[in-house]
């Protein structure tokens, strides 16, 4: 129990269509792994999103529906309070999801053979935006040195030279990287030097560590910059599946591109559900996150310690932000296929291999601690004892 929230309050999510849980079998082959792949949260939505959805569906019509302006104000006064960003109305388009504007991104700002920028390791959704798009991918890798990631602007600078586009993951997934000033600015002068776009995927830029601080690249950005910050609640507040997002563009060209691509899909987020959840989460679900990012810190500690004592073939790379944890297993001297195997079948674990975020990844696994203590430890264990198995 923390602050009057019970994290600790085991829910059975079986059965509710959950990806998560019920696509186990699809991904791993087995329904008994515990799952802790996709990223979402096994915690129960802040109260005053569940009260708001149960007020709006007792109202017996579900018809289309409009973005009043009081979901604009929910997102402007959280930027501002929680981010110190003074955003405009006009700045914001409402979306269904991050992924789809990560594409609408690239559609609409570069043409088929033309040259995007990721970097690796990386959410895998950045891979397939690109390339399933007939775009070129070009990789500038983070560098992992001393247990810790930083970016590559020196390579950077040379990808440049051939791309439009850079698609920036901050805080980045998996490996909990909270970007700092003086590399955002580092990447912001390469941006301007060579005229680039950056779409940075900012989704998880409420999930915080105490200690570290998000700073948003486009509010630190000069001269108007031609940024696409992508933002949502649905990491924040545990509501992915209402699909309701928002892209912040201060450049107007910039900005009447992303509209023209969208009109062009006629895709609307204008969800009666998405929008009550999305407002009550940025008006009163301030004191649930506060709550959580205590919680979420204390089992990142938990999992560091606990492999730090049993299991030093693990190694953590510690998440300054997110709730998804990078776990360094090269020393376990596996291949990736027997790693996979190791942690499915061998610990009943079901989590994210490294590979699926480039071959950076290679030797990695991704680990989603959002999920009631008791289940972590569990996990904790389950893998001790069958690398115990193994070795003996």
């Amino acid at each position: 129990m923390s602050s009057g929230f019970n994290f600790d309050h085991e829910i059975n999510r079986a059965a509710t269509h959950s990806v998560k849980h019920d696509a186990r079998q699809a991904m791993f082959g087995s329904s008994e792994v515990i799952p802790a792949w996709v990223a979402d949260m096994d915690f129960a939505a802040p109260p005053a999103v569940t009260q708001a959805l149960i007020a709006r569906a007792q109202h017996p019509i579900y018809g289309y529906t409009l973005f009043p302006d009081s979901t604009y104000d929910a997102l402007i006064h959280w930027m501002k309070r929680r981010h110190g960003w003074s955003i405009q109305r006009d700045w914001i388009i409402l979306c269904p999801g991050v992924v789809p504007s990560i594409n609408a991104a690239v559609m609409a700002f570069t043409q088929p053979g033309e040259s995007v920028i990721i970097q690796p390791p990386v959410y895998f959704p950045f891979f397939s935006a690109v390339t399933q798009t007939d775009r070129i991918l070009i990789q500038n890798p983070l560098l992992l040195q001393n247990g810790r990631y930083t970016l590559d602007c020196d390579h950077l600078e040379q990808c440049t030279k051939q791309a439009k586009l850079l698609l920036l993951c901050s805080p980045h997934n998996p490996v909990g990287r909270v970007w700092q000033s003086n590399e955002l600015e580092h990447l912001l002068q390469v941006a301007e030097k060579r005229d680039l776009i950056i779409f940075s995927d900012e989704i998880h830029a409420d999930l915080i560590y105490p200690g570290n601080q998000h700073l948003a690249l486009a509010a630190i950005a000069k001269n108007n910059a031609k940024i696409i910050t992508a933002v949502a609640p649905s990491k924040t507040f545990n509501i992915p599946g209402l699909n309701l997002s928002a892209l912040i563009i201060p450049d107007h060209s910039t900005r009447s591109t992303m509209t023209q691509i969208f009109n062009n899909f006629h895709v609307s987020a204008s969800n009666p559900f998405s929008i009550a959840a999305f407002e009550a989460a940025y008006h009163k679900g301030e004191a649930w996150l506060e709550a959580l990012l205590i919680y979420l810190r204390d089992t990142r500690n938990c999992v560091e310690a606990f492999l730090a004592e049993h299991l030093p073939e693990i190694k953590v790379i510690q998440a300054e932000g997110t709730y998804l944890l990078w776990l360094d297993c090269r020393t376990m001297n596996m291949t990736d296929a027997q790693l996979k195997h190791f942690f499915v079948h061998e610990a009943g674990v079901g989590m994210n291999p490294g590979t699926q975020f480039g071959k950076e990844g290679s030797g990695f696994m991704r680990l989603n601690i959002g999920a009631p203590r008791k289940t972590v430890i569990l996990i904790m264990h389950r893998i001790k004892q069958a690398w115990h198995n193994k070795n003996n």
